[in-house]
């Protein structure tokens, strides 16, 4: 069904969180009619990939454990598995989560911390036969910074090569993978702008994607609406589509083969036509 290189994909966030740093938390009583009805319009507006996760990744948030997780998720997963018909991806790093979502009607894993935190999430994709997305992950708490409008952002983060230290780390992640026994063609690869690095590292991250290619998969990039469009742009999480759409349209160029977003109908009309100059 994907073929790299050909288009961008474009992966629509259901976040189903009731702390999302961007304001679109779906928790609650009506969380999943509302999640079902924004999947669907998700998949109208020309999303390829729904991703649904139950844990908020913002710096500095709280971490929930497994089963709170999978209380908040497996509903949604089985709700929309029936009102759509594109792949769900779930964004865990817990193994006994993606198990039970891939049970549940879920088709791909998305890990932020690259089968680091918990290895066993690696046997479930290999058993699962699925895809798995392997991000890069240097999250400390003590490292947040926090403004009222531009929100959590990580400062003092240090490497000694960004893009090498990165690539190395990345490294650690595929081989987990492939020892657990998942195949090459269902690992992806997400540099994780915004997660254990400052405004400056992931500008630098985006400029220069193209480095991550020679790993040799697919790359995933989740930029929208993160702080360090904020802090560039002096702007709240709600006015950062410009800003996210900048990053989007210099990825593809640099070999972003898919692009996880908030805001998928503007993002799908901006893929389709950087699509056509860049490929």
């Amino acid at each position: 069904m994907f073929e790299f290189g050909t288009k961008t994909y474009v992966m629509g966030i259901l976040n189903i969180t009731p702390d999302s740093f961007s304001g679109d938390g779906l928790l609650g009583d009506e969380g999943l009619e509302t999640a079902v009805s924004q999947a669907k319009q998700f998949v109208a507006d020309g999303a390829d990939i729904l991703d649904i996760g139950g844990q908020s990744t913002r710096p500095g948030s709280e971490m929930i454990d497994a089963e709170e997780e999978a209380r908040r998720v497996l509903p949604i997963i089985k709700a929309v598995r029936h009102a759509v018909d594109v792949p769900i991806s779930i964004d865990t790093y817990w193994s006994d989560v993606a198990e039970k979502a891939l049970e549940a009607g879920a088709n791909w894993i998305n890990d932020v911390w690259g089968a680091q935190m918990d290895p066993r999430i690696a046997d479930v994709a290999a058993s699962g036969q699925c895809p798995i997305v392997l991000m890069h992950n240097r999250s400390k708490p003590k490292s947040v910074i926090q403004e009222e409008k531009l929100g959590n952002a990580y400062v003092g983060a240090n490497y000694d090569d960004l893009i090498e230290d990165i690539k190395r780390e990345l490294q650690i992640s595929i081989d987990i993978a492939l020892k657990a026994g998942v195949k090459e063609e269902n690992i992806i690869l997400d540099p994780g702008v915004g997660f254990g690095k400052t405004r400056e590292h992931n500008i630098q991250i985006v400029n220069q994607l193209n480095e991550f290619k020679t790993l040799g998969f697919p790359i995933l990039l989740g930029t929208s609406r993160k702080s360090f469009i904020g802090y560039t742009l002096d702007l709240p999480p709600n006015e950062r589509m410009e800003g996210t759409a900048a990053t989007v349209a210099i990825g593809i160029d640099r070999g972003a083969d898919i692009v996880r977003v908030h805001d998928v109908k503007p993002i799908v009309r901006l893929a389709r036509m950087t699509d056509a100059i860049v490929r």
